[in-house]
């Protein structure tokens, strides 16, 4: 082989070379990172727990994004007196004990995760003090956490929750926490600093979700209104409110007759906090809906951005979505 045919073979290997760092490269760019994602429960006051921690689960891994992993504390509970509806099936040994109990064990390893997810409750145990520090400097350095339903009930002493959560109710939270925030009847936010205690709901029932702040990653491509499952509609909570955007509201019938938050979006130092009071009990937490901001909602708490779509199957003004579980 002469060397005019040596160099052209030469050059064309070059060419093969780079074409093909090009290609991988271009691969791995269109490959979507996985986030790790951990729900922590234990004690809970819903019948639906511990399946609703199984459903979030299946929910956020279905969506493409997320490994999930859960941390229960070994002290648990709820209000079904025949114990747990799902299975912990985890291999674990757990005590009911009610009321609740500190776990001294309660320890996750936080940092090893994009997005942190509460599925406690009413009444949950304070964790050890070493914990909570955990926590906060997770979240002051760049965490993300998700609060869904009753986990805005718990801690209601500590003072970096309550920020991170920007509202809640129940426990004796009062006028000292914070103002109410709702939409009044002009459509105008308000802060309310009046006396009073925090937390309420009536019955469960359907009803509308109204869009509040349409160009958050979170509620791009949403309807401006959509109706929810059954469902509990928390009202009156009351908090510090800091840094935080009401996304959507609904108009609660039947106690404040306001437009009461359901979906936030909180910022916390360097952390990120989406909070939904969405998800009572099952056909709540089967809503696409609710599936569809939990999804759009981890992610951007982990990541500050978000690519999970909007869902075809999205519930309209007038009809309801339903995934059973």
């Amino acid at each position: 082989m002469n060397k005019l045919k040596l160099s052209l073979v030469f050059w064309g290997l070059i060419v093969l070379s780079a074409c093909s760092n090009i290609t991988e490269k271009a691969n791995d760019e269109t490959q979507v990172k996985m986030l790790k994602a951990l729900i922590i429960d234990g004690q809970n006051n819903h019948v639906v727990w511990p399946m609703s921690t199984m459903m979030m689960k299946r929910y956020l891994e279905d969506s493409g994004r997320f490994t999930v992993d859960i941390e229960r504390t070994q002290y648990t509970w709820n209000y079904n007196k025949f114990g747990p509806q799902y299975p912990l099936n985890d291999g674990k040994k757990y005590t009911e004990h009610h009321p609740t109990k500190t776990d001294p064990q309660f320890s996750p390893q936080f940092e090893k995760y994009d997005v942190v997810i509460s599925n406690f409750g009413w009444k949950t145990a304070d964790w050890p003090q070493q914990t909570k520090q955990n926590f906060e400097n997770y979240m002051k350095n760049g965490g993300g956490f998700v609060v869904i339903h009753a986990a805005n009930n718990a801690f209601p002493n500590w003072l970096e929750y309550n920020k991170m959560i920007g509202l809640g109710g129940w426990g004796g939270r009062n006028e000292s926490h914070g103002p109410y925030v709702y939409y009044d009847k002009d459509n105008k936010l308000v802060r309310d600093t009046r006396k009073g205690n925090g937390g309420g709901h009536g019955k469960q029932v359907e009803f509308t979700v109204t869009t509040r702040a349409e160009n958050h990653p979170i509620m791009q491509g949403i309807p401006n209104s959509w109706l929810h499952t059954r469902d509990e509609l928390y009202v009156k909570l009351r908090g510090p409110a800091e840094n935080m955007t009401v996304l959507a509201t609904a108009y609660d019938t039947q106690k404040t007759h306001r437009h009461e938050p359901v979906l936030m979006a909180i910022d916390y130092h360097q952390g990120r906090i989406f909070h939904s009071t969405l998800g009572h009990a099952k056909p709540a937490f089967e809503s696409v809906g609710f599936i569809a901001t939990l999804q759009r909602g981890t992610e951007w708490a982990a990541t500050g951005k978000v690519t999970i779509p909007v869902p075809e199957d999205f519930p309209t003004e007038t009809q309801t979505s339903i995934r059973a579980f």
